[in-house]
C-alpha cells in the first residue's frame, strides 16, 4: 500500500505546518510557551523521519 503511506506522510506534513501556524499565533497573541515549541519540534522530527523512511 504505497499510496496510503504517501497519503499519511502528506497528512503528517500538513499537521506539522498547521501546528507551526498555531504555535506561532499562540506565541504572538499570548506569549511564548516552551512546551508548545518542544511539542512542535518533536512533531517535526517525526514528520522528517516519515519522509526519510519513504525514500
Amino acid at each position: 500500500m504505497p499510496g496510503s503511506t504517501n497519503g499519511s506522510t502528506k497528512a503528517m506534513g500538513a499537521l506539522t505546518v498547521g501546528g507551526l501556524v498555531v504555535v506561532t499565533a499562540y506565541t504572538v497573541a499570548i506569549g511564548s510557551n516552551g512546551w508548545l515549541w518542544f511539542g512542535w519540534v518533536v512533531l517535526g522530527l517525526l514528520t522528517l523521519a516519515m519522509v526519510v523512511s519513504q525514500s
